[in-house]
């Protein structure tokens, strides 16, 4: 155990097994914070990966920034759960992606995140649609190539936006390396929430967590989401990943004032969710 940020005690994590989902934090979460104080603190609040951004941290192209962030990574005792970036499939020039990919392999991310599109599936026409997926096959054959799988960002103003946009997105493109995280839509209630995941768990290789008040959108502290992670949490542990023998990570994102010390706060409150959800058979 080691002296951490803000004077709280590094947690070194034991060796696991795997079919576990493991607590971890995105770094644009604290944007305003070096990699170095962004391991730090996610040391101290006894996470164990980092997803690490693409516009600030790890940006594109810059190798040696991605080189040294892993190292960083590392050293304090945790892994390199993806990267972040912000590449939208069908909008960014090809030779982004490229270099989006070769700075995801010098950080040694096994995820790469991406963003589908820049329209919502209400405003894309089939135009729109075609390039988004014929992007999203040559990304996920590229990024299978160099052992990556690609991890669609579900999200509003993109394909997608619904479940149902979703699935006509994975099936289209259909590739083994085209992916997608999870994460609850603004405003749509827990029920709805539910049955959004079920089109997401077949190809879920993450999840990222953040407690909004339901109709102001407004960050909440992570507890106030008691009656709603553990289920999703649960849910999400049936996905063929985990099933398959693997892990991933449950991410948290957009703490409440941007804190660090609202991480604090959160991080022992995910962890005992994912305890009990690891326990579970």
């Amino acid at each position: 155990r080691n002296a951490g940020a803000g004077g709280y005690t590094n947690y070194v994590h034991p060796l696991q097994e795997t079919r576990m989902i493991r607590p971890g934090l995105v770094s644009i979460t604290f944007r305003k914070l070096s990699a170095h104080e962004i391991c730090r603190w996610a040391a101290a609040a006894g996470l164990e990966g980092i997803e690490w951004g693409g516009d600030v941290h790890v940006p594109v192209g810059q190798l040696g920034t991605a080189a040294h962030v892993a190292d960083l990574t590392r050293d304090h005792g945790l892994k390199v759960a993806a990267y972040g970036s912000y590449h939208r499939l069908g909008v960014s020039e090809a030779d982004d992606w490229d270099r989006t990919l070769e700075t995801a392999v010098e950080l040694g991310a096994s995820i790469f995140r991406v963003w589908c599109g820049e329209a919502g599936s209400a405003d894309a026409d089939e135009a729109t649609r075609a390039k988004v997926v014929e992007a999203g096959r040559r990304a996920a054959e590229t990024a299978a190539a160099a052992g990556v799988t690609v991890a669609c960002e579900w999200h509003g103003n993109t394909l997608t936006d619904t479940a149902a946009s979703a699935q006509m997105l994975f099936d289209a493109v259909d590739h083994p390396a085209f992916q997608t995280y999870w994460q609850p839509h603004k405003k749509m209630g827990f029920a709805d929430c539910l049955n959004d995941m079920d089109t997401a768990l077949p190809r879920m290789v993450g999840v990222h967590v953040f407690q909004w008040h339901l109709e102001t959108v407004e960050r909440q502290e992570l507890a106030e989401g008691q009656g709603l992670w553990p289920t999703y949490l649960r849910q999400a542990k049936t996905c063929p990943r985990l099933a398959g023998g693997g892990d991933m990570y449950a991410l948290l994102e957009f703490v409440r004032n941007d804190d660090p010390a609202q991480l604090m706060a959160d991080a022992p409150i995910l962890r005992q969710w994912l305890n009990e959800v690891n326990a579970s058979r």
